[in-house]
């Protein structure tokens, strides 16, 4: 009876603990990541089907409408660095929904009838998207960390289903709404605001988590809470301090594997950007039906999800992803050396060499940061710095690739040189593979 009436104070926060257990459900947690990941690529996507259109309302040069699609990429490389501190300050949950609504606002600041809100407009979506790059994996490696990297792999996926439907429905959205490329791309503001509406409840559980450490002094953090709210709100504590307990990397920009993850990342995001911008300009180049190069490159797109979901979990079930990295980084050298032999009549298969490819580039360099790092603050740190590094030099590709092809007048150079930069994230693939963690 005498432990009855000791435990009798849990009554009074008992009503509280159905309202915690909801909100640390799985399944929102899921729902919240998904929709985060699907605006992390979409708004990108959706502009570029509208360049034309918009080039020809400001009266823009090529040069100047191409930075429309340049500026967001050079801009999360600039604004990747600074989110591990963000996220150190403010918890992880609370940055990524402000970097939700920053994005929806950036996408509503690129619709004003003016070029500098326009450009203003990419600079924002650009550091808003940085921010969400760096977050989620160690987002991810904090409440997934026996499959980090199947999430991964989830969440890659869920960014290029983004990519791929925002590009599809850019031109129906703007015959549907009757309000030009405006409307077309103002409606997918309305994407981040479901996605931060649905990231609420995560922001809210932190909270009680964090609450749950303001604990009476001589117990532990977790101790105190269990006692003042029962096992839900003492796991609460548990999780939140051991967040607060988790130090940062040091001497991450020393580090030659924390390099040569950046490199892998960075030059097969340079590879992608590139072809991007000019895959379809390269197959109508050597006589194929603009039609048809874009059928293509919308092709190689969906392929981009087998290779984005599948290949993080290859990785995630290996100790070493060495051969791995070399496979992602040879299939691109065939893709692209397949173009540069057969551009025409060899497409369709280079279009689907390169899209398991790319896609499994990527869902393989977001895999790195969780498997090379034992906690979400390390996952965070590397992740900034791999992605500072990575688009920075991914913003280069098209931007070097269309100088280079005006300079020789075709584009058997630049096709080389991406053979060249393949092998290269090989070398840096064979590091980053090691089983080895930083910190």
């Amino acid at each position: 009876m005498a432990v009855t009436r000791a435990q009798q104070p849990v009554a009074t926060t008992s009503l509280p603990l159905p309202v915690r257990t909801r909100l640390a459900h799985p399944a929102l947690l899921l729902t919240g990541i998904l929709l985060v990941a699907l605006n992390m690529r979409a708004c990108l996507a959706a502009v570029s089907p509208m360049v034309g259109e918009i080039q020809r309302t400001f009266g823009l040069s090529a040069t100047a409408s191409g930075l429309i699609t340049t500026v967001p990429v050079l801009f999360q490389g600039v604004g990747a660095p600074l989110t591990p501190r963000l996220t150190r300050r403010f918890g992880t949950e609370r940055v990524v929904l402000g970097a939700v609504l920053v994005l929806g606002a950036g996408v509503l600041l690129r619709v004003l009838p003016s070029v500098a809100a326009l450009y203003a407009g990419c600079v924002v979506i650009g550091v808003a998207i940085a921010v969400l790059n760096v977050s989620m994996p160690g987002l991810v490696k904090r409440e997934f960390p026996d499959r980090a990297a199947a999430m991964t792999g989830v969440y890659s996926t869920t960014m290029l289903v983004g990519a791929t439907l925002a590009a599809g429905l850019s031109v129906p959205l703007e015959h549907a709404l009757g309000g030009g490329w405006q409307a077309s791309l103002g409606t997918w503001s309305l994407l981040a605001l479901i996605a931060a509406v649905a990231w609420l409840p995560q922001v809210l559980r932190s909270r009680q988590e964090r609450a749950a450490v303001a604990a009476p002094t001589g117990l532990s953090a977790g101790a105190a809470a269990g006692q003042a709210a029962g096992p839900v709100a003492g796991q609460a504590a548990g999780r939140a301090a051991g967040r607060a307990a988790e130090k940062p990397i040091e001497g991450i920009w020393r580090s030659p594997m924390a390099w040569q993850i950046s490199l892998f990342m960075g030059i097969s995001s340079l590879l992608v950007y590139t072809l991007v911008a000019w895959m379809p300009t390269i197959l109508a180049d050597h006589g194929m039906d603009r039609g048809e190069a874009g059928l293509v490159f919308a092709f190689s797109n969906l392929v981009q999800v087998a290779g984005a979901f599948l290949v993080p979990l290859l990785a995630g079930r290996m100790t070493r992803q060495r051969g791995l990295a070399v496979a992602m980084a040879g299939l691109n050298g065939l893709g692209i050396a397949l173009l540069l032999i057969a551009p025409v009549s060899g497409a369709w298969v280079s279009a689907t060499i390169l899209g398991v490819a790319q896609g499994g580039s990527l869902g393989l360099g977001l895999a790195f940061i969780v498997l090379r790092t034992g906690s979400a603050a390390g996952a965070a740190q590397l992740g900034g710095m791999s992605q500072a590094v990575g688009y920075l030099v991914a913003a280069a590709g098209p931007v070097g690739a269309g100088a280079l092809h005006q300079l020789t007048g075709g584009w058997t150079a630049t096709l080389v040189l991406m053979l060249v930069l393949a092998t290269v994230v090989g070398a840096a693939g064979w590091g980053a593979g090691r089983n080895r963690t930083l910190g």
